[in-house]
C-alpha cells in the first residue's frame, strides 16, 4: 500500500458504505421544479453530458438520481446487425482491459490478476468461461447509465455479492488488488441461442464508492427479491440484444465474460477505446 496514491491510502479510513448510502439518499431527494434546470444543468455541463440525447427535458427529472438513470430518445442506440457469434455492447463505456481467460484468471490491469470463480460468486459453473474472453467496460459520469442485454439467448441465473465500495477509476484499477472481486456487484448469466448458440455470456455489474446501487431489471428476478449476498437460477427467460438488463446509480464498470462450448472461437473486435450500447464487440472468428 505504500506505493498507492495518497487519495487511495486516505480512502482506507473513509466509511465508504455509509458515505455511498448518504450520497444515494441525497441524489434521490426531489428537487423543486424551479431548481432542476440550474442544478441538473450545472451537473450536466460539468461532466459533458449530452442533454440532446435524453428522453425528457431537464426540468422533467425530479431528482439527480432520476436524471442520472435517464433513458435515451428512442432509436439512438440501434443494435448492430446479427452475425454468427455476435455479442453487442451492453453499455456506453470505454474498454479498459480485455483478453483471453486462462487458469481461472483475468487481468484487472498490468500485473494485477483476479479470479473468474470469485468474480462470478453465486453463479453456477464459472469454469464454463475457461478459454473464452473478457472485456472490462468503464462508465464515466458523462455516460448513459442503463445496462442492456448483449446477446440473443436464455437467461440462466442472477446473483449479487455484498462487497466493498472502492472507486473503480484508473488509480484504483492500477493499485488495488482484486478490485472487481472485492467490490459490491450484481451478475447476470445467459446461454446463447440462434446465431449465438454455443456461447455463454455473463455481465458482472460492479459498484464503486458512491455507486452502491446496481439494480438488475425486475424481469430477470421473476418476482423474487435478489439476496444481498446470493443468487438463484432463472427459468430460461428469453432475451435479445437491447433488452433492459439493469441500471447503475452513478458510474461504474461492467466486466463482460464470453465462454461456453464455442467460447474459444469467439474473438473481440477491439480491446480498447470507446463503445456504445448495441455496438458489436465480437463474433466467431
Amino acid at each position: 500500500m505504500s506505493s498507492w496514491p495518497l487519495s487511495l491510502r486516505l480512502l482506507r479510513f473513509y466509511p465508504k458504505k455509509l458515505g455511498s448510502a448518504v450520497v444515494g439518499w441525497v441524489a434521490r431527494r426531489e428537487l423543486p421544479r424551479g431548481l432542476r434546470k440550474p442544478l441538473l444543468g450545472r451537473f450536466a455541463s460539468a461532466y459533458g453530458i449530452a442533454l440532446e440525447e435524453a428522453d425528457r427535458s431537464i426540468e422533467d427529472y425530479p431528482s439527480l438520481q432520476a436524471f442520472f438513470t435517464r433513458r435515451l430518445k428512442p432509436g439512438l442506440r440501434p443494435q448492430d446487425a446479427p452475425v454468427p457469434g455476435f455479442v453487442n455492447s451492453p453499455v456506453d463505456a470505454r474498454i479498459i482491459a480485455g483478453g483471453p481467460i486462462h487458469g481461472d484468471t483475468i487481468l484487472q490491469a498490468k500485473g494485477l490478476p483476479y479470479r473468474v470463480s470469485e468474480l462470478l460468486k453465486h453463479l453456477p459453473n464459472p469454469g464454463r468461461f475457461e478459454g473464452g474472453h473478457y472485456l472490462t467496460l468503464y462508465l464515466s459520469p458523462r455516460d448513459y447509465h442503463r445496462i442492456h442485454v448483449p446477446v440473443e439467448g436464455r437467461v440462466q441465473a442472477v446473483a449479487r455479492v455484498e462487497g466493498e465500495l472502492w472507486p473503480v477509476n484508473d488509480a484504483s484499477t492500477t493499485h488495488v488488488p482484486r478490485l472487481y472481486e472485492r467490490n459490491r456487484r450484481a451478475a447476470w448469466l445467459a446461454q446463447g441461442t440462434g446465431m449465438a448458440e454455443g456461447l455463454d455470456v455473463a455481465a458482472v455489474c460492479v459498484g464503486a464508492t458512491h455507486v452502491g446501487g446496481v439494480i438488475l431489471d425486475g424481469r430477470w428476478l421473476e418476482g423474487r427479491a435478489l439476496p444481498s449476498d446470493g443468487g438463484f437460477a432463472v427459468n430460461a427467460l428469453p432475451c435479445v440484444p437491447g433488452d433492459d438488463l439493469g441500471t447503475f446509480e452513478f458510474g461504474s464498470t461492467v466486466v463482460l465474460l464470453v465462454g461456453g462450448p464455442k467460447g474459444a472461437q469467439w474473438k473481440p473486435l477491439c480491446l480498447e477505446g470507446s463503445v456504445r450500447v448495441g455496438q458489436r464487440l465480437g463474433a466467431f472468428s
